[in-house]
């Protein structure tokens, strides 16, 4: 059994690699739609809280990957996840690496990059959306979100000053 179960995260988070574009925050949606509603590997709020976790922890955003592995498998789901998730995007990211600056100035890449970037922020979007949903679920805890993504877009506070005043809002109770 446990065997197979490494197979299918495996699988899952190698075909979510080669996706990710913009990182790995940009496949939340998906993961989302596989750990809960595919394969009930977890509950809505158990993949937010998981999401939550890989966010304020140091490192990269691929952390998430690893929590559900290990939230899944143990130890060895969260290493295979893991590797599932980085080893076939580095290998291709290393190969189109070595090719793409031979192509500096061509029309194709300038066109494949000007058309990346929307792809990239709209994935991540809906990573937000997904997220939101999940957590939001009453009118003050929405405005919070609409307020908080307002003041990141709009200004360069340091987004630490807006988990901090998240949090005082909650331990207010006012959440």
């Amino acid at each position: 059994m446990q065997a197979s179960v490494l197979a299918t995260i495996a699988g899952y988070f190698a075909t979510l690699s080669l996706f990710a574009v913009g990182g790995a925050n940009a496949a939340i949606p998906e993961m989302q739609r596989i750990c809960v509603d595919v394969m009930h590997w977890m509950t809505p709020k158990q993949f937010a809280d998981s999401f939550a976790i890989a966010q304020m922890s140091p490192g990269p955003n691929v952390i998430i990957v690893a929590l559900i592995g290990y939230h899944v498998a143990g130890p060895a789901g969260a290493g295979v996840a893991t590797a599932a998730m980085v080893g076939p995007s580095c290998t291709l990211a290393f190969v189109v690496a070595r090719v793409w600056d031979r192509f500096k100035h061509a029309r194709w890449r300038i066109a494949m990059q000007n058309g990346l970037v929307p792809l990239s922020l709209g994935l991540i979007a809906a990573s937000a959306f997904v997220i939101a949903r999940t957590t939001d679920h009453s009118l003050p805890a929405a405005a919070v979100t609409v307020a908080t993504a307002a003041v990141a877009y709009t200004t360069r506070l340091n987004p630490l000053w807006l988990f901090a005043a998240g949090g005082i809002i909650g331990l207010a109770g006012a959440i």
